[in-house]
């Protein structure tokens, strides 16, 4: 599956941005997803991952209550609504795909696509 994240951009502290990644293929359904980050000089960081149904999401501490992770499996596509945005969360943001929910959220996935920038300015 080929994985292609939109919607970043800048945006100041307190905003909102919607993340898309549209994936190519029939199979979308099969796969849970996630979406991760790195910022400059620091290690890629898991942000949020959604089952294959949408039924079951999975957060990170430092923006759960403030970023929604969702998906429609008729548009082949997941998505990231990112509000009270902060500094901290300027970074590249990538969408990832694989068959088991674990995998995808622990980053291991076998799909990844490129990144979206974000920048929040304060």
């Amino acid at each position: 599956v080929q994985l292609q994240a939109s919607g970043g951009g800048l945006v100041q502290a307190g905003g909102s941005l919607r993340l898309s990644c549209a994936a190519s293929g029939r199979t979308f359904s099969s796969y849970a997803m996630a979406w991760f980050r790195q910022a400059p000089g620091k290690e890629r960081e898991f942000v949020a991952a959604i089952s294959r149904s949408g039924g079951s999401t999975y957060y990170t501490d430092s923006v759960k209550g403030r970023f929604t992770i969702s998906r429609d499996n008729g548009k082949n596509t997941v998505y990231l609504q990112m509000n009270i945005l902060k500094p901290e969360d300027t970074a590249v943001y990538l969408c990832a795909a694989d068959s088991h929910f674990s995998t995808v959220a622990a980053g291991t996935a076998d799909y990844w696509g490129q990144g979206t920038q974000v920048t929040v300015s304060s």
